[in-house]
C-alpha cells in the first residue's frame, strides 16, 4: 500500500514535466552524428566493450544496459515469461483490441501519437513493430544475457527521445497544457496499458490470471520500465496499487479529443481491412467498445459494444488463436505466426530500428 501515497495530482503534475534525460542527451548527439544510427541499427546486441569512439552521452546511455544485465534475476522474470508462453495469443489480442485504443482515449498523451505520421499513414507497420517488441521482451530467457532484448528496449527508448525532440523543434502547435511530450506520467500509463489493462481484458473474457500471475506480470513490467527510462518508484507492485494508479490517470486524462478519435478511426480501418476472421473483422468497433467500457468508448466516439457475455467473446478469440496456431500454442508458434503475417502484409519481417536522418 505504500505506493498509494504517491498517487496524487500534485505528484503526477510534476511527472508530466519530467522526461528521460539519459535518452534525451544520447539523441542530442545522434542528430549531430547521424552515421552512428546505421551503426547501432546493425548491432545484434549491445557490444561490450562499447565502441571507443562513441561520445560520452552514448557511452553513458548504453553502459546503463550493460550494468542492468548484471542485475538480472531469473526468479523475478521467468514467471511472467511462462505466463506469456501459455497465454501469449490472448495477450497480443488484448494489446490490439484494448491496450492501444485505451491509450488513445487519454487526450493529452494522444497528442504525441497523432503527430507521428507513421501512426496514421503506416499504422500496420507501427502495430507490427509493437507486436515484435512485445514478443522480443517476452522471449523465454530474454535478458539472461546481454542479448537483443536489451538492445530492443534501448532502441524504443531512443525512439521516444526522438519523438520528444521532433515535437520540440517542429510541432509549432504543441500546447504546454498537454505536458511535456512523452513524459513520465504518460510512460507510466503506457506501461500500465501493456500490463494491467491486458490482464483486465483477460478477466473480461473470464480468463482471469491468478494473483500470483498478475503480480509476476507487474514485476516484469517494472523491469521493462527501468529499461525504458521510467521512474519505477511509482510503479505498482500489487493489484490494488495498479487499480489505483489506473484510476488516478483515468480521472486526470480520460476525455474526448480529435487526436484520439483520429487514432482509433485509423486503427479500426486497418482491422476491418486486414483481420481474416470474419467475426472479429465485422464486429471490430463493438469489440473495442466492449473492452473499453462506456466512458472511454464515448471519448473515442465508438458505438456501444457487442451484446454477448464476455466468456463468449473469449471463446471467439480462443478459437481464432487455435485456427492460427493449429492447437499448438507457445512462444515459437506466436512468433512464427507474427512473422508470417508480416511477410504477407509487408514483404518482410519488421524490426525495431532507429530513424535514419539526413543531415543537410
Amino acid at each position: 500500500m505504500e505506493k498509494l501515497q504517491f498517487y496524487t495530482n500534485s505528484v503526477f503534475d510534476q511527472l508530466r514535466q519530467r522526461q528521460d534525460p539519459l535518452a534525451d542527451q544520447a539523441v542530442s548527439v545522434l542528430v549531430q552524428r547521424t552515421g552512428l544510427l546505421s551503426e547501432i541499427n546493425a548491432w545484434k546486441a549491445i557490444p561490450d566493450p562499447l565502441p571507443s569512439d562513441f561520445p560520452t552521452e552514448l557511452m553513458s546511455f548504453f553502459e546503463f544496459y550493460l550494468q542492468k544485465q548484471k542485475e538480472y534475476l531469473e526468479s523475478d522474470l521467468r514467471p511472467a515469461q511462462d505466463f506469456f508462453e501459455e497465454k501469449g495469443d490472448l495477450y497480443l489480442a488484448m494489446l490490439g483490441f484494448y491496450s492501444l485504443p485505451y491509450c488513445y482515449a487519454f487526450a493529452d498523451g494522444a497528442q504525441v501519437l497523432v503527430r507521428s505520421n507513421r501512426i496514421l499513414d503506416q499504422i500496420g507497420e507501427r502495430l507490427g513493430e509493437t507486436a515484435s517488441f512485445v514478443l522480443e521482451i517476452f522471449r523465454p530467457g530474454a535478458f539472461s544475457a546481454q542479448d537483443e532484448a536489451y538492445l530492443v528496449c534501448a532502441k524504443v527508448r531512443l525512439i521516444h527521445a526522438f519523438s520528444r525532440l521532433f515535437i520540440r523543434q517542429y510541432a509549432k502547435d504543441w500546447d504546454l497544457a498537454f505536458g511535456q511530450p512523452v513524459n513520465q506520467e504518460d510512460m507510466l500509463g503506457t506501461n500500465l496499458a501493456f500490463s494491467h489493462i491486458v490482464l483486465r481484458g483477460l478477466g473480461k473474457m473470464r480468463y482471469s490470471p491468478s494473483e500470483k500471475e498478475y503480480e509476476s506480470v507487474l514485476v516484469y513490467w517494472k523491469w521493462i520500465g527501468e529499461l525504458m527510462g521510467i521512474e519505477t518508484q511509482f510503479w505498482p507492485t500489487t493489484t490494488k496499487e495498479a487499480f489505483e494508479l489506473d484510476k488516478l490517470i483515468r480521472k486526470r486524462h480520460l476525455k474526448s479529443s480529435e487526436a484520439g478519435q483520429r487514432l482509433v478511426k485509423g486503427l479500426l480501418h486497418f482491422y476491418q481491412k486486414t483481420i481474416p476472421d470474419p467475426v472479429l473483422n465485422s464486429q471490430a468497433e463493438g469489440i473495442l467498445s466492449f473492452f473499453l467500457g462506456q466512458e472511454a468508448s464515448e471519448a473515442l466516439n465508438l458505438k456501444p459494444g457487442i451484446k454477448v457475455p464476455g466468456e463468449i467473446l473469449g471463446l471467439v478469440f480462443n478459437y481464432s488463436g487455435r485456427k492460427n496456431f493449429g492447437g499448438r500454442k507457445g512462444y515459437k508458434a506466436f512468433k512464427k505466426n507474427l512473422q508470417n503475417q508480416q511477410e504477407a502484409q509487408f514483404g518482410k519481417v519488421l524490426e525495431i530500428r532507429l530513424p535514419q536522418l539526413n543531415r543537410t
